[in-house]
Order: C-alpha cells, then sequence, then structure tokens
C-alpha cells in the first residue's frame, strides 16, 4: 500500500464510504422534506399579506416530495382545485390588470442558502460516521 496506509485501512474507508452512500437518500429525503415545509411556510405568511380578496388563498400551498430510486425532488405551490390555488400564477406574476405578488419565488430563494448548506453538513456528517 503506501502512504503508511494498510489494506484493512483501506477496507474500513470503503466500508465507511460504501454505509454513507446507503445511508444517503433517506437522509436527502429529509433535508429535502423539511427545505420544502420551509418554502411552504414562508410562502403561505407572504400570501398572507396580498389581501383580504384572496384570503384563502395561502391554505392551496401545499408541498409533495416524491421520491424515484435516489431521485429525489418536491413540488411546492398552490393546489388548484383547492381553495383559490388557481390564483397562483395570476397572483405570483401578475396580470394586465393585477400587479405581481411575489412569494414563492421569494420563499424558494430565501431557503436555498439553508438547503444548501443543510445539504453539505448531511455531506460531512455521512462521511464522518455520525
Amino acid at each position: 500500500m503506501g502512504a503508511g496506509m494498510d489494506a484493512s485501512e483501506v477496507r474500513q474507508w470503503a466500508k465507511e464510504i460504501d454505509q454513507a452512500v446507503m445511508d444517503c437518500p433517506d437522509e436527502v429525503a429529509k433535508v429535502v422534506g423539511r427545505g420544502a415545509y420551509n418554502v411552504k411556510k414562508d410562502a403561505q405568511t407572504r400570501a398572507k399579506r396580498i389581501g383580504r380578496h384572496v384570503r384563502r388563498y395561502p391554505y392551496a400551498i401545499t408541498y409533495e416530495t416524491r421520491r424515484r430510486m435516489a431521485d429525489i425532488s418536491a413540488d411546492i405551490g398552490p393546489e388548484v382545485g383547492k381553495g383559490q390555488g388557481s390564483l397562483g400564477s395570476i397572483l405570483e406574476n401578475g396580470s394586465p390588470t393585477s400587479p405581481p405578488h411575489p412569494h414563492m419565488l421569494p420563499a424558494g430563494q430565501a431557503e436555498a442558502p439553508r438547503f444548501e448548506r443543510a445539504l453539505e453538513d448531511l455531506a460531512v456528517r455521512l462521511l464522518e460516521g455520525r
């Protein structure tokens, strides 16, 4: 071997990496779920400031996490058919007669640094075996 490592140390290191890879999807799913929840709550808070005419709209903002093999994602936004969910695009982007009230995009932008930090911390934790 070289540089002062023997075969047992290399095997142990490989075993730790294998374990981190096996733990990864479950742990990443938790981070994605938490991030999606944070975006939803922030977007709801922002949407409550839009006005009384859309008072049911914030409660139409939901999130759903999806997991297919190693692919983990989340859908966050107003649910069409729930409350005033169908107004989401008009409220976020505006219309010819209504100004925009951004709430989804700013919520996502606010969460992005925390989400990235959580993923970085998770990578360190998994590789260190904690």
